[in-house]
């Protein structure tokens, strides 16, 4: 049980203090001849100082149903398919991507500008970054932001501003995603905040300023679970539309809308397709993550830069596997997957959401995605519990996720990893949960947390 929680809760893939150590090396490195201490030569790129690792707590443990993986069986027994596939993705996919998305935007794709296939979509949003980021324009993400945006964003030399998603208020006894907020005015002014005394205060600045490139929008949200409605995409597009910002509109969840939630996509909004990348996953809509294969739907004015880029990244996407994604596309209506799919998930969630109102633990109800938010300030663990330094050197929602690992069987993020360092804090009342496991594993889950109750205070 250590070692699975030392999996999943972890420094920055370069911890801070060894970054510093490590760069301070660089204008001694022309005397490493005469240092006994040979541990560090080659000095790394002050890049890594800003990219953290988050070890995922999100993994699928079920398999994507068996006549998409017929499909990717079959492609392996032909000749093209075991080859390079096009840059811009298999012709098959990018039919059936036309096929399954063209009517939810409404629009007629054209598969040889408006649709790139990429390994996966972190792939395809590096590559967005890289073919648009200059050093020193800004990117402005809402907290709590999907890891991965950060470090490809300041690889890029991009520059992240951080706008707040509110947590509910205190009052609220049954919060949903949906109590998750943003405010469109510190959207428009804000620069930063911080907790003091349980107050927020603010230091304001415009968030957008004549470096802003770019907005990413995450709906459903990762870790939140928040589906974020029309008025509040409306909003956001008029701050695109009047300081002329590309949009990046993550949407890998789009498949796990509950609660008859309707998910509104932002490029569908007036004047907001030729801003717009809208960024989607095989691997989240199939149960198929290590498979690799995503996919950017824009106009060609954004898709071909991105696809200059991916080039130069991959070169092509998995070629089989492309193949196994057009046939759960081609299919996936008449055998109504999402729609079922979508039951199975509900029952997970409520397995997991039961247990936590068993243990009168207040929560974050999920409307969209695979995770739910616990508030943990009431697990109370001792003090002296002989927490690692990789812990004790972070904030308190990873010595509760560490203490909840080891001592009741059940494995979290802490949520604090979702904020910019300053802004840590805002986290440390949450651990992530992730329902995207089968059921005996989640009720086995249950199970455990009943010995939670103990150190609730």
């Amino acid at each position: 049980m250590i070692t699975r929680a030392r999996l999943l809760i972890t420094r920055p893939l370069i911890s801070r203090s060894f970054a510093r150590a490590t760069m301070s090396t660089q204008s001694n490195a022309h005397s490493v001849a005469t240092n006994s201490d040979r541990t560090n030569l080659i000095p790394f790129s002050s890049r890594l100082k800003e990219g953290r690792a988050l070890a995922l707590d999100g993994y699928m443990n079920f398999s994507p149903p068996k006549w998409v993986t017929e499909a990717a069986d079959e492609a392996l027994k032909q000749v093209a398919p075991n080859h390079y596939s096009h840059p811009r993705g298999r012709i098959r996919l990018r039919e059936a991507i036309k096929s399954f998305y063209g009517p939810q935007l409404h629009r007629d794709l054209d598969v040889e500008s408006e649709i790139l296939v990429t390994s996966g979509a972190n792939e395809g949003q590096y590559s967005v970054f890289t073919a648009f980021l200059e050093q020193g324009d800004e990117v402005i993400m809402f907290e709590p932001f999907f890891d991965q945006y950060l470090p490809s964003v300041t690889f890029n030399g991009g520059k992240p501003v951080y706008v707040p998603l509110h947590p509910p208020s205190a009052s609220i006894k049954k919060p949903t995603s949906n109590d998750w907020t943003i405010d469109i005015d510190e959207l428009r002014y804000y620069s930063c905040f911080y907790f003091q005394q349980q107050i927020l205060t603010w230091n304001s600045r415009r968030a957008v300023t004549p470096r802003t490139k770019m907005i990413i929008v995450n709906t459903p949200h990762n870790p939140v679970g928040k589906v974020f409605t029309k008025a509040e995409l409306e909003a956001i597009a008029a701050i695109a539309e009047e300081f002329n910002l590309l949009v990046m509109s993550d949407e890998v969840y789009d498949c796990l809308v509950f609660d008859g939630k309707e998910h509104v996509r932002i490029a569908t909004l007036p004047g907001m397709w030729d801003r717009t990348v809208t960024v989607g996953s095989a691997g989240k809509a199939f149960a198929a993550t290590g498979w690799r294969i995503g996919w950017l739907i824009g106009p060609k004015s954004i898709i071909q830069p991105t696809l200059a880029a991916s080039t130069r990244i991959v070169f092509c996407s998995n070629s089989p596997l492309q193949e196994a994604a057009a046939s759960g596309l081609e299919q996936a209506k008449e055998r109504k997957f999402f729609e079922t799919q979508l039951k199975e998930y509900e029952e997970r969630r409520k397995i997991l959401t039961d247990a936590f109102d068993k243990l009168d633990l207040k929560y974050t109800h999920p409307e969209g995605s695979y995770f739910v938010l616990l508030d943990i300030s009431r697990v109370d663990f001792p003090e002296d519990y002989p927490f690692p330094d990789s812990v004790l050197g972070r904030g308190r929602d990873f010595r509760a996720c560490w203490f909840i690992a080891n001592e009741i069987g059940v494995s979290s993020i802490p949520v604090s990893e979702f904020y910019c360092e300053e802004h840590a804090n805002i986290g440390e009342a949450y651990a992530r949960f992730a329902f995207c496991k089968d059921v005996d594993t989640l009720r086995k889950a249950a199970e455990r947390f009943a010995k939670l109750k103990q150190y609730i205070k």
